[in-house]
């Protein structure tokens, strides 16, 4: 429960800092800085299965399940604000880092160790299973999150702008459970039980998903606030005799 609590406080404060950049310097800068930074760290945090205990049921999915769920609000906010082709952007910047990800870790792991470091074995066991983590996260990643992309943009043109949670909801788990299926299978055949991490990961991860729903309408919120204000300041000064 406190796990869960710590990450509800986290993405708040994330999220919220990225909408009120994105607000005061009408750029997507620090939402995909945040975005990409959530990727890199959920391909090393994969690694580690983990058991999330949701009260009513205990599930077993990667460690990075929950920053890595959160990406999908931050290409839902990119969106809403900038726009499909900002988010295409922004997937696409992702992708370079993970590529420069990928390179320095290799180069970090076969580079000789000094002789007095005893941590190269542990190195070995956990980043040295990242590759495969990698090429797992860039298929599922690039499939998942420009499919993402395309159904909220598509579905917030259905719905003329109107019913925000449903173009987050509807566009946010198909695009989970597809990023769930491809993860998996591809990360964890023949090494792990593959139900039982596909029923883990999208449980948690529709989870996520709906949890996301007032995080989206709370950001929203703080990147519309000052055009709000604008007006009404817009307004107020129309009124003022001699103004012009």
């Amino acid at each position: 429960m406190i796990e869960v609590l710590a990450w509800i406080v986290a993405i708040s404060l994330f999220t919220v800092a990225g909408a009120y950049y994105a607000r005061r310097f009408e750029s997507p800068d620090a939402l995909i800085a945040i975005y990409v930074a959530f990727v890199i760290l959920s391909q090393i945090m994969a690694v580690k299965l983990a058991v999330f205990d949701l009260g009513i049921a205990q599930l077993v999915a990667p460690a990075a399940v929950l920053v890595y769920s959160v990406t999908y609000l931050f290409t839902d906010i990119v969106n809403e604000r900038f726009g499909r082709r900002a988010v295409h952007r922004m997937i696409f910047i992702c992708f370079v880092a993970q590529v420069a990800q990928v390179f320095f870790l290799w180069l970090a792991t076969v580079v000789a160790p000094a002789p007095f470091w005893t941590g190269q074995q542990a190195w070995d066991t956990i980043i040295g299973f990242v590759p495969r983590i990698i090429v797992a996260s860039w298929i599922a990643f690039l499939v998942s999150e420009n499919f993402d992309a395309v159904v909220y943009s598509w579905f917030r043109k259905l719905t003329r702008g109107r019913h925000l949670w449903a173009r987050n909801v509807f566009s946010s788990l198909p695009a989970l459970s597809l990023d769930t299926l491809l993860f998996i299978t591809i990360a964890f055949w023949g090494v792990a039980p593959l139900e039982t991490l596909l029923v883990g990961q999208l449980g948690v991860k529709w989870l996520v998903g709906l949890v996301n729903v007032p995080f989206m309408y709370l950001n929203k919120w703080v990147m519309r606030a000052p055009d709000l204000l604008d007006e009404a300041k817009a307004r107020k000064a129309s009124r003022v005799p001699g103004h012009r």
